[in-house]
């Protein structure tokens, strides 16, 4: 587990020319087909020699969520442990790793009308307005959230209207799913935040070089995408998309996916620090490699 750009998948391909491994993806936006360049998806010839479950599953119009993620990768943690393998999940999507760590809350089903009558209301006031109404009603989800982050906010202001709860206590509220046997976790970044803004600095770049505006473009011309699906959501890709809108202008593009991706890392990192008995390894340091092989032979015995 770790941020964006801070080496994991180096660390499992590293793992799986050891032997005995199978690798599955954790990452929301790398379940979707056409989107390589700027979720840094693994070449073809990298996934043919070391494949990936979870990886080109999803057409990027549809949705994929954390609980069907955990039902997912139950099932192919429990092919590989019957195939006398060991399941090795890598990402940084900490959601999909605590729906299948520690369960999901029971949330209510999606209400149209409650939506239709939420949108009505943002075109009137404004989404910061409905924030500052989830303030008042639970501030701990919407501490969490932009105030123009319209998705969440009408999702969180939707489920106190069905269940009179705020959304962060019934997140809180863990129903937990059968065992999945020994975890060990893994936590990889960089010792300084300075190291990891270099990292994520230098790959955005690269991912502009390597066509990442091409990729987007490609995409919007489909017809069936717009920039509020959950794949167009995905860091990196909104900043793209606005940019073809003619919303960013060209020459901040780069700034402006930068800094949502600093900003996307310490939010991945916030939560990785929640969870219990991680092993952290910094992936600046040249003998990482050895040092997880001796880890994990120290761990499992």
């Amino acid at each position: 587990m770790g941020p964006t750009a801070s080496g994991k998948t180096d660390l499992a391909l590293h793992l799986h020319a050891l032997g005995g491994v199978d690798l599955i993806s954790v990452d929301s936006a790398m379940v979707y087909r056409g989107m390589d360049i700027g979720t840094a998806k693994p070449e073809p010839a990298v996934l043919a020699r070391a494949p990936h479950a979870l990886i080109d599953i999803r057409e990027p119009s549809d949705a994929y969520s954390a609980a069907e993620f955990a039902a997912d990768a139950r099932a192919h943690i429990a092919a590989s442990h019957a195939a006398s393998r060991v399941p090795v999940l890598v990402g940084g999507t900490m959601l999909y790793f605590r729906a299948l760590l520690h369960g999901l809350s029971a949330l209510p089903a999606a209400d149209e009308a409650i939506r239709q009558r939420l949108e009505q209301e943002a075109a009137q006031s404004g989404w910061p307005a409905l924030h500052a109404r989830l303030a008042a009603l639970d501030p701990a989800t919407a501490a969490r959230l932009h105030p123009n982050d319209a998705q969440r906010i009408q999702r969180a202001l939707e489920v106190v209207e069905i269940t009179g709860a705020p959304m962060s206590e019934l997140h809180n509220a863990d129903a937990a799913e059968p065992s999945l046997g020994r975890v060990v976790k893994i936590g990889v970044q960089p010792e300084s935040r300075e190291a990891l803004h270099a990292r994520i600095e230098q790959r955005f770049e690269a991912m502009l070089a390597a066509g990442f505006i091409e990729e987007v473009a490609a995409l919007r011309a489909r017809g069936d995408l717009h920039r509020d699906l959950p794949s167009m959501r995905a860091v990196g890709y909104r900043q793209v998309w606005d940019c073809l809108e003619g919303l960013i202008p060209r020459d901040e593009l780069a700034f402006r996916g930068i800094v949502a991706t600093r900003q996307f890392a310490r939010r991945q990192l916030t939560w990785l620090r929640r969870e219990q008995g991680v092993h952290w390894l910094d992936t600046g340091d040249g003998a990482v490699q050895n040092t997880l092989t001796d880890l994990l032979a120290d761990v499992l015995g």
